[in-house]
């Protein structure tokens, strides 16, 4: 199929650049791009924007054992709605995805169920039990594109180092979750006047700094490939820029709900503002953005996490953690833009290209031969978000009600089209 997307306006991670042009689609790979002359179906962009698509790490789907939560059809649907083309989804499922087979389970659910790409992580140990690692190699060869038990850190360093070293011999990718387990248990507010206020049990930032810095000893020791899945606070940030500083293969991601809320949004105790780290100040919040902009945060991602109504509708200190977030990662994220705090390259290199380069992917870049995977978005139409809108089955979203600046209006995965509004 051929396929021309003419008159829009190219944002491109790589060069740094926003231009106007169009892009010649053949196969299911960018064939040509700037000023060409359009062949087969042609599709005006009208002048907005056309980016790589999302792909966006750490995605929590239901199947198999909380589908009622979420299944990958709906995911997936999600996902597409959000400019998401591809998932890395994480191993918490019930059963914990530890095995081959059921790596191989969740792979086939995926192809039949998702129009978006899936790829699955695994689990650094057995049960995330934090005991024994797992058969890292047999799960590489199943389709595993990372290790992690989630958000369960290894507790036993001696665990840790022996998976290091194994994922070391195979280049595996590790990522971890920098939160120090005994200080953050039961903690659902980061510690302070306003938590106190609130009588909630909560946890200082330090829980993250003392986590990241007794994993980047053993990154030194193992010279493993990691990524922290969340760096949210400037003490943590401060490791993380002597770690990087050092020459580690160390990498850093945000969720996109720390970028943008911070701990004053649980006021009313909602729920649906739980978050695992919790929120953190406005000073950690806006280090956070500043080291997103900067580039010592290499990757924002959505920490998608479905929770039902069930499960949030509790006490706050009892209610679940997460928010769901494929559907709403890039118009929360264009807050940053729309602030002045970001141009849109580096948003989608933050989105898209590193970490497509973090999983050796070929997509998340506008380039000659690279798939045709794709967002096209207006980066200024206002909208109020009303999560009964939302594709994911679970509506569990903070930022339900809040006016909103940049909505999806197309998403191609291998040229073809998986969402249009």
């Amino acid at each position: 199929m051929t396929l021309t997307l003419t008159n829009a306006r190219l944002v491109d991670p790589e060069a740094g650049t926003v231009a106007d042009g169009s892009i010649l689609v053949e196969g299911g790979v960018i064939a040509a791009l700037g000023d060409i002359v359009p062949k087969g179906e042609v599709i005006d962009c009208g002048g907005k924007c056309l980016a790589p698509g999302i792909v966006d790490i750490g995605v929590k789907v239901g199947e198999p054992g909380e589908r009622h939560k979420e299944s990958y059809r709906t995911a997936g649907a999600a996902a597409a709605a959000g400019g998401v083309t591809t998932i890395v989804t994480r191993p918490d499922t019930r059963p914990v995805m530890d095995t081959p087979e059921a790596l191989t389970f969740a792979m086939r659910r995926a192809a039949e169920a998702a129009p978006v790409n899936v790829l699955p992580m695994a689990a650094l140990t057995k049960g995330f039990e934090g005991r024994e690692m797992t058969e890292i190699g047999f799960l590489r060869d199943a389709g595993a594109v990372a290790f992690t038990d989630a958000d369960r850190p290894v507790r036993d360093p001696r665990v840790l180092i022996r998976a290091m070293q194994y994922a070391a011999g195979l280049d595996a990718l590790i990522v971890g979750h920098v939160q120090e387990p005994g200080l953050s248990a039961g903690a659902c507010m980061t510690s302070g006047p306003f938590a106190a206020k609130l009588g909630l049990p909560s946890v200082s930032p330090v829980a993250e700094r003392m986590q990241l810095e007794r994993d980047i000893a053993l990154i030194e020791m193992t010279g493993v490939r990691y990524h922290a899945d969340q760096v949210t606070c400037a003490a943590g940030l401060a490791v993380l820029e002597r770690a990087k500083a050092s020459g580690l293969r160390l990498t850093a991601g945000t969720s996109v709900h720390h970028l943008t809320l911070n701990t004053f949004d649980v006021d009313d105790y909602r729920t649906f503002f739980k978050v695992k780290p919790p929120l953190r100040s406005e000073d950690d919040r806006m280090a956070t953005v500043e080291a997103l902009a900067s580039g010592l945060i290499d990757i924002v991602c959505s920490m998608h996490t479905p929770q039902d109504e069930e499960s949030k509708r509790l006490p706050f200190e009892e209610a679940a953690s997460g928010a769901v977030g494929l559907e709403t990662l890039l118009p929360a994220a264009l807050q940053l833009y729309h602030a002045g705090h970001i141009d849109l390259p580096r948003l989608f290199r933050a989105l898209s290209l590193n970490p497509a380069r973090l999983l050796g992917l070929p997509c998340g870049r506008l380039s000659e031969g690279a798939p045709a995977d794709l967002v096209l978005f207006d980066p200024d139409a206002p909208f109020v978000l009303d999560r009964s809108t939302l594709r994911s089955k679970s509506k569990n979203t903070p930022y339900d009600g809040r006016r909103m600046q940049g909505r999806v209006l197309r998403t191609l995965v291998g040229g073809k089209e998986v969402f249009a509004r």
